[in-house]
């Protein structure tokens, strides 16, 4: 067998390779318990909150906006407080949760796979960090805009920025270095986190609090039109996704590998970079810093259903959308009247759980790979 060969066969048994030791659960049965787990997150969500609204209730409130004609949203039995209340606050800061939860899931996905290290993911690359600092300068200047450029505009421009910054950081003899693009991540996360920091500390008064929880993550603020550009972001970067898989399972084995059967490491590698901090720009534009979403959940994946690209994509989304719609029920309800930022909870779950995950299951997620 020649080298070129032995390494074509590497890269087709990549996938079965990282399933071995442990079960793989169908993977039509993981989205359908997935999608089923959604509805019935969606339908809680708009039941539980200071105005009491019975799950059923709920259910049909949904049902009656986006069918005209249902009976009960003219007989009475539903009052408009329960319809406002399940309408305009609750169903989409549930929906919003959901396509930041899904974004920031495929995105860690793509980095993992451009890096070939599971540690990888927005927060740790400095993605997030320089999303925030865009959006931060747009809050801390007082208005809509900085200097002509939108919340969601500045956010995009910092998380592309900081991904361009770590890219060049770690390239060494003309490729990219997985461990010091990590190393790189970090660094240069801290810097723009000190730069967030200062932002923070030099501005007015009454811009303080909001930037905070903005840091912290919230989808307190969201609305039905808010939902749209995420939406957009999220089916640009699947379609890639599911386009690229193929490549993406040939990153695993090496560049090498993947340069022997075909795949231009350095295109797969931009193009992959470009559409997740595209991705990211956009979620921490609407829901602020969130952290470990895209961390963890590509590793339940992977643990579910393995390692190939084409299984472990949708079943990614699908878990990061339920993950953060859970934690975010959690966050307006654990300590009511209170609210618990995103960010907060979702590093309170995933650390321990990403710390028994490591020694757990870190073989068969891929961390000895």
């Amino acid at each position: 067998m020649t080298a070129t060969t032995q390494r074509t066969a590497r890269w087709r048994t990549v996938p079965r390779a990282a399933r071995q030791g442990g079960r793989v659960v169908p993977l039509g049965v993981t989205v359908t318990v997935s999608a089923v787990l959604l509805v019935v997150t969606v339908v809680l969500s708009g039941a539980i909150g200071p105005v009491p609204v019975p799950p059923i209730d709920a259910a049909k409130l949904v049902i009656g906006h986006l069918v005209p004609g249902m009976p009960w949203m003219t007989d009475g039995s539903l009052t408009p407080l329960q319809d406002q209340a399940v309408w305009q606050f609750r169903l989409p800061r549930a929906l919003l949760a959901g396509l930041a939860g899904a974004g920031l899931a495929l995105a860690g996905t793509m980095m993992q796979a451009v890096v070939r290290n599971p540690l990888a993911e927005p927060y740790i690359l400095g993605v997030s960090s320089g999303a925030s600092v865009g959006a931060v300068l747009v809050i801390v200047s007082g208005g809509a805009a900085f200097l002509g450029v939108t919340m969601s505009g500045a956010a995009f421009a910092g998380a592309v920025g900081s991904c361009v910054l770590v890219a060049l950081l770690a390239r060494t003899r003309g490729e990219l270095s997985p461990t010091r693009m990590i190393l790189a991540g970090v660094a240069l996360g801290s810097l723009l986190s000190a730069v967030t920091s200062y932002l923070t500390l030099t501005t007015d008064a009454q811009n303080v609090v909001s930037v905070m929880f903005f840091l912290l993550g919230s989808v307190s603020a969201a609305t039905m039109s808010s939902l749209t550009i995420p939406a957009i972001a999220l089916a640009i970067a699947l379609i890639a996704a599911f386009g690229l898989s193929r490549s993406m399972n040939a990153l695993l084995a090496g560049d090498e590998s993947a340069l022997a059967v075909g795949v231009r490491t350095t295109r797969v590698r931009a193009i992959l970079l470009v559409i997740a901090s595209l991705l990211t720009g956009v979620i921490v534009a609407v829901s602020g810093g969130i952290g470990f979403v895209g961390l963890v959940v590509p590793h339940v994946a992977r643990l579910l259903v393995g390692s190939d690209h084409r299984r472990m994509v949708p079943v990614a989304v699908l878990g990061g959308a339920l993950f953060l719609m859970v934690a975010d029920l959690l966050a307006r309800t654990v300590a009511t009247p209170t609210e618990i930022p995103l960010g907060i909870l979702t590093a309170f779950v995933g650390a321990p759980f990403f710390l028994w995950l490591m020694r757990r299951g870190g073989e068969r997620a891929g961390f000895d790979r």
